[in-house]
């Protein structure tokens, strides 16, 4: 039988090759993202195309853009389970083959590859993330050519979407395969067509892999696509309990047998380290004792006198200057536990969604522009314009507005389920509220599908093309904006 026959082969090539309407923007967007990462890539060519004997350390001292985290890099270029298990139980596994590919270009070329490699990577997953996203508005939700390009540029300005397509972490490859579970999805909705058990295992392996959580998000899909079918034994089991069960087991035997050895390991070498160092301490203060010894033993009693004054002063001020207060990085959690320890009952909500949730992810900051709140940025920062907040409350009632406006729609509703779940875990339980904005590319894609149902909605003309002026501004705004607050950053 002829490859191109084969069923699995044909639905890669209907999902991945680019159709001829798409080609113009497919050029585009591929240059965009070409230049947004080529910034990462001069940025730090210098400090991590080295070979080096600590790659963990070196990426994880140097790399800094926002809270992202470049474990990526470091997987690619030495190998182990160098995720959380628990939050990304399959991901280093699909990075060994990447791996692979840079030890033999390492080989060939006698440097470290593993930016290039996951630049490849962050490449490809933008670019099918903008081209998924594309046919959701095209023929899912049904607006026009014109539209579905306008609202792909408005969604790729966002600033946590940009960065995401930037920065080496999980977060633009979790988009991408969540927009292409949506884009299946509401294929399949509007054939009357279901989600099969190795489609929905797959696409469960695929996500769950990555980021644990976004597994749900399938079988959200699976029961909107497929309703109470999913319920069936042979689904049931097969697509939802037994992908469920290896992935925990994958995560389980990947903690057992590497990551529990690698850090047991680690915390003898730390305390032996340690040991050391505070045996040379004791050994440098004993001579040092011995050399004053004799040194005072030869003073005068005006010296003595001296002397005693001297350390009476030095006690004084030390006991009378203020302790540094040490800023809390997140708030309290429900209860302490793996996973329950994430959680935070304290931080302010309303003031996480104005400023982070609807406002950082969206909008960058002037100031601490790209700070990790792990090291010196604040968990709240406000803008210093008026006009932020209005761009700001305008892209909340243009959301608010388009999921009205496409209430009555089967695929609004899965939408809209993928973002209540992010919601419940971030806002409800503050999973991660301390960096909210850094998970927007789990979510931030319900705002423009729910802006095309508005805008096929939209009856009038002249109100259709006061909307579409209204997101082409945004859009040069959006894009505006952040391009130059992130090139500042990087080049500074």
């Amino acid at each position: 039988m002829n490859i191109k026959d084969n069923p699995l082969v044909r639905i890669f090539t209907s999902l991945f090759r680019i159709k001829r309407e798409e080609r113009a923007l497919a050029i585009v967007l591929l240059l965009v993202f070409l230049a947004l990462d080529a910034l990462v890539v001069c940025k730090y060519y210098d400090v991590f195309t080295p070979l080096n004997a600590h790659y963990w350390h070196l990426f994880i001292s140097k790399f800094h853009i926002s809270g992202f985290d470049p474990i990526t890099y470091s997987v690619v270029s030495d190998w182990t389970a160098g995720y959380n298990v628990y939050r990304h139980p399959l991901l280093a596994f699909y990075m060994y083959v990447p791996y692979l590919v840079n030890q033999a270009l390492i080989w060939a070329t006698g440097i470290n590859c593993a930016i290039f490699i996951v630049t490849a990577i962050q490449l490809f997953s933008a670019f099918y993330a903008a081209i998924f996203l594309y046919r959701i508005f095209r023929e899912v939700v049904g607006v026009s050519r014109t539209d579905s390009t306008l609202l792909t540029f408005f969604f790729f300005g966002f600033a946590f979407v940009m960065l995401s397509s930037m920065a080496p972490d999980h977060f633009i490859i979790s988009m991408m395969l969540l927009l292409l579970a949506l884009y299946v999805s509401g294929k399949l909705m509007i054939r009357r067509r279901k989600l099969t058990v190795w489609q929905s295992a797959l696409y469960f392996f695929l996500t769950a892999g990555t980021s644990l959580n976004n597994g749900l998000k399938i079988y959200l899909s699976d029961l909107f696509v497929n309703g109470f079918r999913i319920f069936r034994p042979k689904f049931l089991f097969l697509a939802i309990l037994l992908p469920a069960a290896l992935t925990w087991g994958a995560a389980r035997m990947s903690y057992d047998h590497i990551v529990w050895p690698r850090d047991v390991a680690a915390k003898a070498a730390r305390a032996k380290a340690k040991a050391a160092k505070e045996a040379k301490k004791k050994a440098e203060a004993a001579e040092r004792h011995r050399q004053d010894s004799i040194r005072i033993a030869s003073f005068t009693l005006e010296q003595m006198d001296s002397l005693r004054r001297d350390s009476v002063q030095r006690d004084s001020i030390a006991k009378a200057k203020p302790k540094p207060v040490r800023r809390r990085k997140n708030g309290k959690p429900i209860a302490n536990g793996e996973f329950i320890g994430w959680t935070d009952i304290t931080t302010s909500r309303s003031e996480s969604i104005v400023e982070n949730l609807l406002g950082e992810s969206i909008q960058l900051h002037q100031d601490n522009v790209l700070g990790d709140v792990l090291k010196s940025r604040p968990m709240i920062v406000r803008y210093n314009h008026w006009y932020n907040y209005a761009v700001e409350a305008i892209i909340a009632i243009l959301f608010v507005m388009g999921v009205w406006a496409g209430r009555r729609s089967r695929f609004m509703w899965l939408v809209m389920s993928y973002f209540a779940l992010d919601m419940v875990l971030h806002i409800g339980l503050g999973f991660g509220i301390n960096e909210v904005y850094i998970m927007s590319a789990h979510w931030i894609y319900a705002i423009p599908i729910a802006v095309a149902f508005l805008l096929k909605n939209v009856g009038r003309r002249r109100y259709q093309l006061a909307l579409k002026g209204v997101l082409a501004l945004m859009a040069v705004w959006l894009w505006t904006w952040n391009v130059a607050l992130v090139v500042g950053y990087l080049y500074q």
